[in-house]
């Protein structure tokens, strides 16, 4: 074997971002549709067109709470000469038996009631004397709290014409009409047009459940007193936050200490859980690289995992395999918390995406920016990812590039994409610009 081929063999050569982001696409696949209940739906990706089964609103009803009544009696109605009508009855909403309206009769109707047969229009109550028989409807008859105005008579103040304050049975969607069409993601309008047209469940691809660990003996969970040497655990905690913004159902496991066999055994426990899992640290070639460590020698049945270095900073070591029986994937992300953020951005979102049936990238869209200051040095061969704040059509950098800015990455809603063959960028040259929010 030659020495190319054999630093290949190794995985020792650079990859490059596209190729990298490649390979994890092409062996993801979409999770098998299930049937949810509406709200545990919520945020998946529908796999069938809705048909619409019935009208909505399946009958004709009342956009005002006033009165039920034919054309022809209210005709040149106004202030000075009323219409005086005998009202027959109330109709209110959910009403079943109705009240038919004749000549000279009105039918007091609420907001979503049907209209009642015989009535052509509907005149709002402000338009009435409310049934006072005291002219104009004062603000307590129109709330309901003057006299009975389903008995008696009502004073119509103004004309109305065929069809006015009625809503027409099926003007928001008829029936056989297709509601939602396959590949939708359901967000709470959508559910609840699934609930109005009475669907009770749906088939759906579910989101994924995305089982997010730390590695490190360092790492401390929030809210600890450290120690000498010690650092509180962020990643984790990142990362799960990460997972749900991409629309996971994530579980933020503790950090698991630097030892092969703790962590072989966590991620055993983890799989039956997991549709892919995220690890942070540990990828490097450092002497307590435990993840690479464990994961590296996998093979039959236990799946496999590749380690390569990515002609990218940050984010130079990456991880990615299958593992387990039913070939989970699983990405291994630098612990530096910068890299561990930009390469979930730029591996592990896509990936949820794809689980979901959805286009890996159209969630996180790329801009061009004019880049305000210039960028002075960026390393040759290696695709820069800077954190920046994009307005504007504009966007400078924040903080630095080193890797433990976890602050400045907090400020930042971009990231700034300097190519592999720029070295610096002059103040005022456009870049191609991550939005991240």
């Amino acid at each position: 074997m030659s020495s190319t081929a054999d630093t290949a063999a190794r995985g020792d050569r650079l990859w490059s971002v596209d190729e990298h982001l490649d390979d994890i696409l092409a062996k993801i696949r979409p999770l098998e549709p299930i049937e949810l209940q509406l709200l545990d739906a919520q945020g998946c990706v529908l796999v069938e067109d809705i048909t619409v089964p019935a009208s909505l609103p399946p009958f004709d009803n009342s956009s005002m709470d006033g009165y039920a009544v034919r054309v022809a009696d209210v005709k040149g109605a106004s202030e000075e000469f009323p219409a005086v009508l005998t009202v027959v009855g109330d109709v209110a909403a959910g009403s079943g038996e109705l009240p038919t309206v004749g000549p000279g009769e009105a039918a007091r109707i609420m907001t979503g009631a049907p209209l009642p047969p015989g009535a052509e229009a509907v005149v709002p109550v402000e338009w009435t004397d409310g049934g006072t028989g005291r002219g104009p409807v004062t603000a307590m008859a129109a709330r309901g709290e003057g006299p009975d105005g389903a008995s008696g008579e009502v004073c119509v103040h103004r004309p109305a014409t065929a069809r006015a304050h009625v809503r027409p049975r099926g003007s928001d969607v008829a029936a056989g009409e297709i509601a939602l069409t396959a590949g939708t993601v359901l967000g709470p309008a959508r559910i609840g047009l699934l609930a109005a047209i009475g669907r009770a469940t749906v088939k759906v691809r579910p989101r994924p459940r995305v089982v997010v660990l730390s590695t490190g003996s360092e790492l401390v969970p929030p809210g600890e007193e450290l120690a000498a040497g010690r650092i509180h655990d962020s990643n984790s905690f990142m990362l799960t936050a990460c997972a749900r913004d991409a629309g996971a159902i994530a579980y933020r496991v503790g950090a698991v200490e630097d030892d092969p066999h703790v962590l072989r055994a966590a991620l055993e426990d983890q799989l039956i859980r997991a549709d892919a899992v995220v690890t942070s640290g540990g990828v490097s070639v450092g002497a307590y690289d435990v993840v690479k460590e464990t994961l590296a020698g996998l093979s039959g049945d236990e799946g496999s995992v590749s380690f390569r270095r990515l002609a990218m900073q940050p984010g130079k070591p990456q991880g990615f395999g299958r593992i387990g029986p039913d070939r989970t994937p699983l990405f291994a992300l630098p612990g530096n918390p910068v890299s561990s953020y930009v390469s979930f951005e730029l591996f592990v979102r896509p990936a949820i995406r794809a689980l979901m049936g959805l286009e890996p990238f159209t969630d996180r869209p790329t801009v061009r920016a004019v880049c305000t200051e210039g960028i002075a040095s960026s390393p040759e061969g290696r695709r820069q990812y800077l954190r920046g704040h994009y307005a504007d059509g504009t966007v400078g950098t924040v903080g630095g590039p080193s890797s433990h800015l976890v602050k400045a990455l907090a400020d930042a809603n971009a990231l700034i994409v300097v190519p592999e063959d720029t070295t610096s960028v002059e103040p005022g040259a456009e870049l191609d610009v991550v939005l991240l929010d």
